[in-house]
């Protein structure tokens, strides 16, 4: 145990390298699972779906994604807790948060002999949120692509047709 209260940075670094793996490789698999389910529920998507579903799918999207990354943040938190370098777990997902989100200006730190841990925590952040970025990119180009379709097939119709023609 006294490797864990007070480690060298070669050790800080695997640790937290290591860590930061397991978040990445945690993210993969829920982007992928969020992705799937896009992909199944897509598929059934056309022009004349009610505007209401194709809302409800985007916000179940952002959801999972902010699910995916609250989850993240909390694998990270609970060994930052349970090695007791912060002492309350609420403490400890408020640094990781801090750490996470790349804002740090929180009051809570970790002792000066595992301060490379929050870059790494930040480093995992940055990467997880550029991959979720980019899948918001792509669900949000095939809504474009949606939209395009409702606007052609809307183009030239009358008001009064617009009107009676959807719910």
């Amino acid at each position: 145990m006294n490797e864990l209260s007070a480690p060298n940075p070669v050790l800080e670094l695997v640790l937290g390298t290591l860590t930061m793996i397991v978040i990445i490789f945690v993210h993969g698999v829920g982007i992928r699972a969020i992705n799937r389910q896009f992909s199944r529920c897509w598929i059934h998507v056309s022009d004349t779906t009610p505007l209401w579903r194709l809302d409800g799918m985007l916000a179940l999207i952002i959801g999972s994604l902010a699910t995916l990354h609250f989850t993240e943040t909390l694998l990270w938190a609970a060994p930052v807790f349970a090695l007791g370098l912060i002492p309350s777990l609420r403490d400890s997902y408020y640094y990781v948060l801090q750490s996470y989100t790349t804002l740090g200006t929180g009051v809570v730190s970790l002792p000066d002999q595992w301060r490379l841990i929050g870059p790494i925590i930040a480093m995992s952040g940055l990467f997880t949120f550029g991959w979720t970025a980019s899948v918001l990119v792509s669900v949000m180009t095939e809504f474009g692509k949606m939209d395009r379709a409702r606007a052609e097939r809307h183009k030239g119709r009358s008001p009064s047709e617009d009107a009676g023609g959807r719910a």
